[in-house]
């Protein structure tokens, strides 16, 4: 039976159970018992609360019939939730390696000042995987731009990310990133981090993430030569979900190395349109203390993408 389906069950079998009516029940005019068992058969909690309010008003001297209904429909309110929570848990802990994915796309257009003054177009993908301790997080990004046959924008990203909760907030993260930018001087930077994180702030509409650690960054210049170095990264990552439709996102990070700090700030706001389309833009600033020889210390970057989630 398929997660889905079982839940399926488990809830037509509770409303199943709340209609057969008990002693105490029986004493209730069949008017309010009525009227009761139709706010049950919705599911709706809030709904079953107000209806019980009033009738235990309209019906004073049958409250503790009333009382009665009600604490059977609390107790199979979290039966059926403890089924659901220990079913999906279940089919989480069974799911294959390729199960369980989600994320989105994104398609759009820049415009950049910096190390390069054009517009072109942007694209990039991002997976998560979320299990019952660990996360996964795949990123990919690419900004690229040829004008009269000349390449004059080449930017490619990928990240990936594993995160193992260790209590309800804190977690241990491991990440791997690969970045490519000529106009920033280098074929290729890698970089390796591992530390610790908490969620400082988890709840509906906003969440809050810190995390730091050592890293290890490897650059490979355009010029020639290569540079490796020890260094210390600290990010912070917030989602703040203002109204149904609009999102504010902020992600920032600090890499502290002996001969070249970077900091990066991703600043957006997202529109839903509709369905699984959404509109961002997002405005980024990223700083190099000490960049390659011909490279300036400041990037900046505009993005407007259509985003699809799956």
């Amino acid at each position: 039976m398929t997660h889905k389906a079982l839940k399926s069950a488990l809830a037509a079998s509770t409303a199943a159970l709340l209609f057969i009516p008990s002693a105490a029940h029986a004493e209730l005019p069949q008017p309010v018992r009525d009227m009761i068992e139709a706010a049950i058969a919705t599911g709706d909690a809030e709904k079953v609360a107000t209806v019980m309010e009033l009738a235990k008003t309209t019906n004073p001297d049958d409250g503790d019939a009333i009382d009665a209904m009600s604490a059977e429909f609390d107790s199979a309110q979290q039966a059926e939730a403890a089924a659901a929570a220990a079913a999906e848990e279940e089919a989480i802990r069974s799911a294959g390696l390729f199960e369980n994915w989600s994320g989105e796309g994104q398609l759009g257009a820049f415009r950049s000042t910096g190390n390069s003054s054009n517009t072109g177009l942007t694209a990039g993908i991002g997976l998560q995987r979320t299990g019952i301790k660990w996360r996964h997080k795949l990123n990919a990004l690419a900004d690229f731009q040829r004008t009269n046959g000349v390449t004059t924008r080449e930017q490619f990203l990928a990240a990936y990310e594993a995160n193992y909760d260790v209590s309800d907030r804190m977690y241990v993260y491991g990440l791997a990133q690969y970045e490519r930018d000529r106009f920033q001087g280098f074929s290729s930077r890698i970089t390796g981090s591992g530390g610790v994180g908490y969620r400082v702030i988890e709840n509906d509409t906003m969440q809050l993430a810190v995390k730091a650690g050592p890293a290890y960054r490897k650059t490979t210049f355009i010029g020639g030569g290569t540079d490796s170095s020890i260094a210390g990264l600290a990010a912070v990552d917030f989602d703040w979900q203002i109204t149904d439709t609009i999102k504010f996102t902020e992600d920032a990070s600090a890499l502290i190395a002996s001969d070249n700090n970077t900091y990066l700030s991703t600043t957006g706001i997202e529109a839903a349109l509709g369905g699984s389309l959404s509109a961002r833009l997002a405005y980024v600033v990223e700083h190099d203390t000490n960049p390659p020889l011909g490279a300036v210390k400041t990037d900046t970057l505009t993005r407007f993408t259509l985003i699809y989630g799956f």
